[in-house]
């Protein structure tokens, strides 16, 4: 009766132990990096993730599903920033064309179809009139892109994603960064899937943090 006990005990226990295992391999060096100085989030009492990506990027492509159905999964504590990579002039037209269509109110149709131009379609994007005839032949006005891709807003912003970039160390794309502290990538989290986990571990780490400091004051 013992040794029946003991292996139901086991079965139930073996993934409750696996849990707590895999959390406990996330190690700060070995699978994710510290950004020091830390960044300033835009709501201290909030977990902020941020993703960088390149609509060029191929990994970042393949990346968008698992980050979507991520994205889901997150509480109300939790904020999600896109943010794109600008290391050059072509980069910084498609930073202007991610913040646009969010200008434009149209970033979650946009998101999936500048995407799959670059990576499944063949097309650089890489002027003005290119990427006006991709907005127009997804309902967007000529006088309404033209108004948003030039505007002080879009620019203002394309600077910051530049700033926060270069702020959190980044080397590549797609990688993510957990409330301004931590800098998750591909290359130290072994896959795109370990990313999340890590990106999990890392919110709940803070969370952790935000609850003690707000019993302590």
């Amino acid at each position: 009766m013992f040794k029946r006990f003991l292996a139901l005990a086991l079965i139930v226990l073996a993934p409750v132990a696996a849990i707590a295992q895999e959390a406990q391999t996330w190690e700060e060096g070995t699978h994710y990096d510290l950004i020091t100085p830390a960044i300033r989030t835009a709501d201290p009492d909030k977990v902020e993730v941020v993703e960088f990506f390149w609509y060029g990027c191929g990994h970042c492509y393949t990346f968008e599903p698992l980050i979507g159905r991520w994205k889901e999964t997150l509480g109300d504590d939790v904020t999600f920033v896109g943010s794109p990579a600008v290391w050059n002039k072509p980069m910084e037209l498609h930073a202007a064309m991610y913040y646009a269509a969010k200008a434009l109110g149209v970033l979650d149709s946009m998101h999936t179809v500048m995407f799959q131009a670059m990576n499944v379609d063949g097309k650089r994007l890489s002027s003005e009139a290119e990427i006006r005839s991709l907005f127009t032949a997804n309902g967007v006005s000529v006088e309404d892109f033209d108004k948003a891709i030039g505007s002080f807003g879009v620019s203002s912003q394309v600077r910051q994603a530049n700033s926060r970039a270069r702020a959190a160390k980044i080397t590549g794309t797609p990688e993510m960064m957990v409330n301004g502290k931590y800098r998750i990538s591909t290359r130290k989290a072994g896959s795109q899937a370990n990313m999340l986990k890590i990106a999990d571990f890392l919110i709940e780490k803070e969370r952790a943090t935000l609850a003690a400091t707000a019993s302590a004051s």
